[in-house]
This record gives C-alpha cells, sequence and structure tokens, in this order.
C-alpha cells in the first residue's frame, strides 16, 4: 500500500487517477484495509483490502457517492474484523445472496397454485400412465369434478384441514366420485413430497389414511355378472348394436375377460389369424397371449382396418374405442340389465367357465390373474394349444347357452380395407 492520508470529503474529492495510469488507489491513514479506487474515467469508489490466509483480497465496498466517508470506514472496519477472525466476506456476501435467492424461489413456490404443481405433476408421469388412468386425472380436474375446488387453491394451503373438508362435502354429494377424486389427490401429494421442488412447500400428511376411512363410505364387494339365463338377452342386444366395432368389442370382452383397455388397446399387429393367438399388454406381466376362438376371430376378421387399431373409431382423436360402456349401458338397461358393467363382462367369463369344469388356472392364465397357489405359480406352464382346447370348449357352451348360431368353418372371412 501507498502513501496513507486520512480520509475526509475535501480528500476524497481531490483524488484524481495518476496520468497513464488505468486507476490509482489511496488508502486512508485512520482506517486500516480502506482504500478510494479512482479510475481514469473518473469513478471514485471506496474499496476494502487486507491478508486472508497468506493471500491478498480486495472487496468493493461501493460508490462515494453512495457512501459517506464514515459509513466506509464503519464498513472497511467491519471487513477487518472478519478476516482477523479467518472469515472470508466475500463467502459471507455469497451465502446471503444464496440465502435471499432461496428465501424467494421458497416463496414463490409458496405462492403457485395448485392447478400449477398438478400441471407439472400430471407432465412428469404421463409416459408412465396408461390411457385410461390419464384421462381419469383430465376429468377430475374439470369445471364441477371433485377435484375443481382445490385447484386455485395454494399449494401451501393444502393442509389436512382443507383436505377434510372438501371431502367431506364431495362425499356427501357424489361418493364414488369423490373416492376416485381422492385417491388421485393422494398419490399427488406423496409425488409433491417426494419431489425436491415442492418438497419443502407441502404438507405431506395432506391426506390421511384416518380422514378417508371417516369420510368415505366403506367401498362394497363388486359382483355384476352374467347368469346364463341372461346370456340370450344381452347377445341379442349387443349383436342389434348399429356400430359392429362396439358390438364386436363387447362380444370380444365377454368371451376373452381381459381388462377393458388390455382389449381396447389391441393392434392388428397382436393378431394373428393364422396361428390363432392374442397377444394382450398384460396390466400385470406386460404383456400375455391367449388363444383367438374361432367366434372372437370371426368378429375381428369382420372389422374394417381404418388404422392400427383392431377396434378403431373414425370419430376418437386416438383413432380408437374409448368409451364403449357409453353404449354399452343402453343396451343392458334396455335388456333390463342396468347393473351390468365392463368389468362385469370380465367377472362373467371367469363365472361362466365354471359351468365347463375348466381348471381354475386355465382360466387365471387366460385373463391374466396371478396364480394363487403354489403350484400353479411354479410348476405350471400350460401351452397355448392347451389354452386354445379349454378357452373354445368354454366360447362353445356361452355361445350355445345364449342361442348363438355360429359354425367355426365359416370363420375364415376376408379381411376389409376401409379407406
Amino acid at each position: 500500500m501507498g502513501k496513507r492520508e486520512n480520509f475526509t470529503v475535501g480528500k476524497i474529492e481531490a483524488f484524481t487517477c495518476m496520468e497513464g495510469k488505468q486507476q490509482s488507489i489511496y488508502w486512508d491513514g485512520k482506517t486500516p484495509g480502506l482504500g478510494l479506487r479512482v479510475t481514469a474515467a473518473g469513478t471514485r469508489s471506496y474499496v476494502f483490502e487486507t491478508q486472508l490466509h497468506g493471500k491478498t483480497i480486495r472487496i468493493t465496498i461501493g460508490d462515494v457517492r453512495t457512501w459517506t466517508v464514515g459509513k466506509a470506514q464503519a464498513e472497511a472496519t467491519r471487513l477487518k474484523g472478519l478476516t482477523d477472525q479467518g472469515t472470508d466476506p466475500r463467502q459471507v456476501k455469497a451465502d446471503k445472496a444464496a440465502a435471499s435467492e432461496a428465501a424467494q424461489a421458497h416463496a414463490k413456490r409458496q405462492a403457485m397454485t395448485v392447478s400449477e404443481v398438478w400441471n407439472a405433476y400430471v407432465a412428469d408421469r404421463t409416459p408412465t400412465w396408461g390411457e385410461r388412468h390419464l384421462r381419469d386425472h383430465a376429468n377430475m380436474t374439470k369445471p364441477d369434478y371433485p377435484l375443481a375446488s382445490l385447484l386455485p387453491l395454494n399449494i401451501s394451503e393444502l393442509d389436512a384441514d382443507h383436505v377434510k373438508a372438501w371431502l367431506r362435502t364431495e362425499a356427501a354429494r357424489r361418493p364414488t366420485q369423490a373416492a376416485l377424486g381422492y385417491r388421485l389427490l393422494r398419490a399427488f401429494v406423496r409425488w409433491c413430497a417426494d419431489t425436491p421442488a415442492f418438497k419443502d412447500v407441502t404438507h405431506a400428511d395432506a391426506c390421511s389414511t384416518r380422514t378417508a376411512k371417516d369420510t368415505l363410505p366403506k367401498p362394497g364387494v363388486k359382483d355384476d355378472c352374467l347368469q346364463r339365463e341372461q346370456l340370450p338377452v344381452w347377445f341379442a342386444a349387443v349383436r342389434s348394436i348399429g356400430n359392429p366395432v362396439i358390438a364386436a368389442y363387447l362380444q370380444a370382452l365377454l368371451l376373452t375377460g381381459p381388462r377393458r383397455e388390455e382389449l381396447a388397446g389391441l393392434k392388428w399387429e397382436d393378431v394373428d389369424f393364422q396361428w390363432k393367438a392374442v397377444t394382450i399388454k398384460d396390466k400385470v406381466e406386460g404383456q400375455r397371449v391367449i388363444p383367438l376362438t374361432p367366434f372372437v376371430a370371426s368378429l375381428l376378421a369382420a372389422l374394417p382396418r381404418r388404422n392400427e387399431w383392431v377396434f378403431s373409431s373414425p370419430t376418437s382423436a386416438s383413432g380408437r374405442l374409448m368409451e364403449p360402456s357409453i353404449q354399452h349401458r343402453r343396451v343392458t338397461a334396455a335388456a333390463g340389465l342396468d347393473a351390468l358393467s365392463l368389468h362385469g363382462l370380465r367377472r362373467s367369463f371367469g363365472t361362466l367357465s365354471e359351468w365347463c369344469e375348466v381348471p381354475v388356472g386355465v382360466v387365471a392364465q387366460i385373463q391374466g390373474h396371478k396364480p394363487s397357489a403354489i403350484a400353479e405359480k411354479h410348476y405350471r406352464r400350460r401351452p397355448l394349444d392347451l389354452l386354445r382346447m379349454w378357452h373354445e370348449k368354454i366360447e362353445a357352451w356361452i355361445l350355445e347357452q345364449a342361442g348363438v348360431q355360429f359354425v367355426a368353418d365359416q370363420s375364415a372371412a376376408g379381411l376389409r380395407v376401409v379407406k
């Protein structure tokens, strides 16, 4: 450091940059480390310089227009105290800036609405969800649907009290939809609690098990199922549907016993007419191969090939059948079978197969149920031909009871391409 002079207002104004230099620094004789930097352009600012851990550090305090001599001397004294203790003032400043930035970010996240965070959640989880699950999330947040009233809340406001009051209102109004909305909300809250960006603004206990038990009605065991004597009226109603795609879908759902979306998502590449096999995207195991029985083969072969989907739809955005339950409810109501759901058709396949004395493991393998016994799990690997033998018996018996006339050798109808 050069010559020191006690800083005064007059001297501060008198200091100039030495000729031929970009900047000159003058040092205060009263306050250790305090200097005044004057640039060739005339800019004047206070600086602090000292030794820390064997190295010289220099910190800009501020412009002389905003810092008086007294304030600059006080700041230099503070900085000197820190460095004497081995603390780097630059790190302290950086830490304060980071804390301030984190606090601002935290406040910003707290102010985010449930709707904004919900959209981030759906975008993150969409690759792992099926179409029906994704549709449920979209539907539940539509106006006048259960979750719509929660969307304007700040995410930080979504606590146990809010959820309890919301669920009590929704359960009294529409218990079934409230139960679905609550399950979706609970998964959403768990995702928020596990996501670093929202973990610190989420009430992880917002959806408690006790709240659901105390508010939602206990779910009953669903037992809708076609009885043997109901088969004629059901088949007659379904086969009278003007849309051949929906009619074929519903009959195939009963005769093969899959989950509704497993069958709806069937593509032409999954159907092997030559070797009489159908590959189904299994919800549990990934995929399974089941027999293509004669009557079902005739139904599929008669369908138009509009696109990649077996059960196609020219009016659907996805190109395939999306909501067959609407038409099914109409025909079942007309047939006096109001309570029969699409999943009830899957249940019917398993129940009706008992009339044919089919081994339980065969039905489970066709439907994609996990083995329920050690022998089934570890020692039964039935080939497709064996499954076909039993499956064709089930189909023939159901058609016989329904009064549907079908001759197997007439099932090889040619495929039609619809442009």
